[in-house]
């Protein structure tokens, strides 16, 4: 059976106290109490059997068993810490493989990803287009992006993008149909496009009091890009997202014609296992994806 070792609070609390020399200052590098750290060396003394400092008025000093173990617990933390960092070097490395909707994927990731590359060579990016129906955080999945409410058990989320909705449609769209698109009402005479359900453009017409369209009318498609595609070729007028849109609408194939627009209950998440939230690698494509969106916005301020 292996020997009991002391506390690790105890012993950070002695090594950051003997390189100082004081109890104070090893409380401000620990961020805890001076009392915590003179409760520390004292648990420490007291599982050692032994005195480690000489304790005086305006003075603290290793006595002489304080000082060899200070010497040698030294060389231990430098080496934990050395450990440490090449261990992060190397999960900052590698292949990290992200999951996210096809649509997502297509429509935002995949243009900007060069830029990580770029970045980041030393970490070969994987891009897997999975339906979130389809469960796709598995063990083969670093980190996912999700839409949704941003909860979801046993997974660590941060919020990445809000979705905005409002028409858009070719800008070949109005002259070819020859009919008015000017106001919400207009959309009365056009065939609307859907992204899974019905439902987005009934909240969309009823958040603006919209009323004589008929939603029931027009094809459904099941990715959004798919809805998109179809608008840029001039099939009907499409309810989409923004951000997802913004390729297609810098390139000229879709335009905004109003300029009404509301906020998805639910936004795109970064997720990935709790256990491997603090991963570097995860960590370091996190911070890249939101500065993009960052970036984005103050495009559009």
């Amino acid at each position: 059976m292996p020997k009991r070792l002391p506390p690790l609070n105890a012993l950070k609390a002695f090594e950051s106290a003997a390189r100082h020399l004081s109890f104070t200052k090893a409380a401000d590098e620990l961020f805890v109490t001076q009392a915590a750290v003179s409760h520390q060396i004292k648990s420490l003394e007291s599982f050692l059997s032994t005195k480690l400092f000489h304790r005086k008025n305006r003075s603290l000093l290793l006595t002489e068993e304080g000082q060899s173990y200070f010497q040698e617990l030294r060389d231990i933390f430098v080496q934990i810490q050395e450990s440490t960092e090449r261990l992060l070097a190397m999960g900052a490395k590698g292949a990290i493989t992200v999951a996210t909707p096809p649509s997502f994927a297509s429509q935002w990731l995949v243009p900007k990803i060069h830029e990580f590359s770029t970045l980041h060579p030393d970490i070969d990016v994987r891009i897997k287009a999975v339906d979130l129906d389809d469960g796709f955080m598995d063990d083969s999945v670093d980190i996912g992006v999700y839409y949704g409410k941003g909860t979801w058990s046993g997974l660590h989320a941060t919020k990445l993008l809000a979705e905005y909705l409002t028409p858009m449609c070719s800008p070949f769209f109005l002259l070819q149909s020859g009919k008015p698109l000017s106001t919400l009402e207009d959309l009365t005479h056009h065939v609307l496009l859907h992204d899974n359900t019905r439902s987005a453009w009934k909240n969309w017409l009823r958040q603006f009091g919209v009323k004589g369209v008929n939603v029931n009318q027009g094809p459904i498609f099941s990715h959004t890009m798919l809805v998109m595609q179809a608008a840029a070729i001039g099939q009907g007028v499409a309810l989409s997202d923004t951000v997802l849109a913004k390729p297609d609408i810098d390139s000229g194939r879709l335009v905004c014609p109003f300029k009404e627009k509301i906020e998805s209950k639910q936004s795109y998440y970064l997720v990935c296992q709790e256990a491997h939230a603090e991963k570097s690698k995860i960590q370091v494509f996190s911070e890249w994806m939101l500065s993009q969106v960052g970036d984005e916005t103050n495009d559009e301020s």
